[in-house]
């Protein structure tokens, strides 16, 4: 990591928080990674102080696990933690979807339109990266058609622990064109305005995007010689 640069509107401790909770969202620190204060302090270019603040809120967060006698590590991707999180995701994004059939934009669709073109030529290009910034965007995009900013609020506050998987998952073979298609269809769906069917393809959208991630999950576990439940401990 590079230092950090000083935000004269933030005080120093969130801007550590911020650039670590970033590394770990992007996966620059690691599930299982252990984070040493000296090594992040040197790297950060700051003193221990706000590094050891900044790793007592990550571990509020549920970014950071402490172990007795060992120290801080970045928490895992647990299959309990993404059944939590994909049974709410689902369930929410189905009530966006529904409510953009009713309530989206001539604009907003042409927009969703445009983003799914990008998305198809990151798979021809092999740009998996570009393909999960886009994928990023077509949620947002999609969850602001909802016209819900509370709805809006909250999903956005699940899309840090998304992030996390979301690599993960549409590295899973296949899955990115799936993906593609499946989001497709869902524009398709909002833009006949057929609230239920926007509903059912939002919800599977989510199960088999759940179901890829589960699926890589178990492949690196068994490929490491695991028989713990995720990535990292």
């Amino acid at each position: 990591m590079l230092p950090v640069k000083l935000d004269s509107y933030k005080p120093l401790r969130e801007v550590v928080f911020d650039t670590l909770r970033e590394a770990i969202i992007n996966g620059v620190l690691r599930p299982g990674e252990r984070l040493m204060e000296l090594q992040l302090a040197e790297e950060l270019g700051v003193s221990r102080t706000p590094i050891r603040e900044a790793i007592r809120k990550l571990e509020l967060e549920g970014f950071v696990v402490m172990v007795p006698r060992k120290g801080a590590y970045v928490a895992g991707i647990s299959l309990k933690n993404i059944a939590d999180v994909f049974e709410v995701r689902a369930a929410l994004e189905a009530l966006a979807a529904g409510l953009a059939a009713e309530r989206i934009t001539d604009e907003e669709l042409e927009g969703l339109e445009r983003i799914i073109v990008r998305k198809k030529k990151s798979i021809e290009e092999g740009d998996v990266a570009g393909f999960v910034q886009c994928d990023m965007e077509f949620h947002d995009a999609f969850y602001k058609a909802s016209r819900n900013e509370r709805l809006v609020q909250i999903l956005g506050n699940l899309q840090d622990e998304i992030h996390r998987f979301r690599s993960v998952s549409l590295a899973y073979p296949g899955r990115m064109q799936d993906a593609l298609e499946e989001h497709r269809k869902i524009v398709e769906a909002v833009a006949e305005r057929d609230v239920a069917r926007a509903q059912k393809l939002a919800w599977e959208h989510i199960e088999n995007a759940e179901n890829s991630l589960l699926e890589a999950v178990r492949g690196k576990a068994a490929a490491a010689g695991e028989e713990g439940e995720g990535l990292g401990k």
